[in-house]
């Protein structure tokens, strides 16, 4: 049951990394169509091709480094590092692909155009664009979610499930693009996406603690280790997907819950502040129209 925990954590990882990606190319896949350029396929594939390559090598590079050359305190440093990169790149890309869902065809339509213009090459450039920075925060989401889990094949097999999900969902809104909802479709996964980037945060402290880089290893906010069993499936679910396990220090939790709190937080911010515009403005319409 551990293996599968950590499985169902990188398959929803692959998931929402993958739908966010397939969405983009089935985005420019139908440009392509209604510009009656299908000669512009065969770069775009190209692009998407190379932008998988270059995720699957750094996901190898990194994998290699952390088993073969490291160990010890270098290792909990390199995995603690790597840990602080992806929480700061799936921050970064949730804000961005909240910022961007309602705007996101219409952008990449004007880019596409622009590089059809261009050249094959540059739609090439553009697909792997869009693309790779998709396949880096997956990488790296994964490879830290597999770190604090478990050492096994479990994370890259629910990765590559949740991609191979995301590639069959991505065909499907292909047929009906135009009518997908974005900006909902992407504020609950990112809320998702915001705990376990939490629970990730969270290990990048543990691995700081344990390799002597920050204090406080032995000051325990909790240790409920001889009530709830961590080879559990609900403990291995929950220490895969958000990495709330039964034993952790005060740092570990005043990082996970200020993270969460504060993302979310400011997350949910501009959606109600737009709401509120959108609102404002009717009511002074409705009035001048009084």
């Amino acid at each position: 049951m551990r293996v599968g925990a950590v499985f169902f954590a990188s398959y929803l990882i692959g998931l929402r990394d993958g739908l966010e990606a397939a969405l983009v190319v089935a985005i420019l896949l139908t440009v392509l169509a209604r510009s009656s350029r299908r000669d512009g396929r065969a770069p775009l594939w190209w692009g998407v091709g190379l932008a998988v390559l270059v995720a699957g090598v750094l996901g190898a590079v990194l994998t290699y480094v952390a088993t073969a050359l490291l160990g010890g305190v270098r290792l909990e440093l390199f995995e603690a590092v790597t840990s602080l990169v992806a929480v700061a790149m799936v921050t970064w890309m949730i804000f961005w692909m909240r910022r961007s869902a309602r705007t996101l065809k219409a952008e990449l339509t004007g880019r596409l155009t622009e590089a059809l213009g261009m050249g094959r090459a540059a739609i090439a450039v553009l697909a792997f664009v869009a693309v790779i920075r998709e396949g880096v925060e997956m990488v790296l989401l994964v490879f830290s979610a597999a770190q604090a889990a478990a050492q096994t094949i479990a994370p890259l097999l629910g990765m590559i499930a949740g991609v191979l999900s995301a590639v069959l969902l991505g065909w499907l809104m292909n047929k009906a693009v135009a009518r997908v909802n974005l900006a909902r479709l992407f504020t609950w996964t990112g809320v998702l996406l915001i705990l376990v980037a939490a629970g990730i945060a969270k290990y990048a402290v543990h691995g700081f603690q344990v390799a002597g880089a920050l204090p406080g290893a032995g000051n325990l906010a909790y240790d409920v280790s001889h009530t709830v069993e961590p080879a559990s499936w609900y403990g291995t679910l929950l220490a895969a997907t958000v990495n709330l396990t039964p034993r952790a220090t005060v740092l570990e939790i005043l990082t996970w819950i200020g993270y969460a709190v504060v993302v979310l937080l400011a997350y949910f911010r501009p959606a109600r502040a737009a709401t509120r515009s959108v609102q404002e403005r009717e009511v002074t319409q409705a009035e001048a129209a009084a």
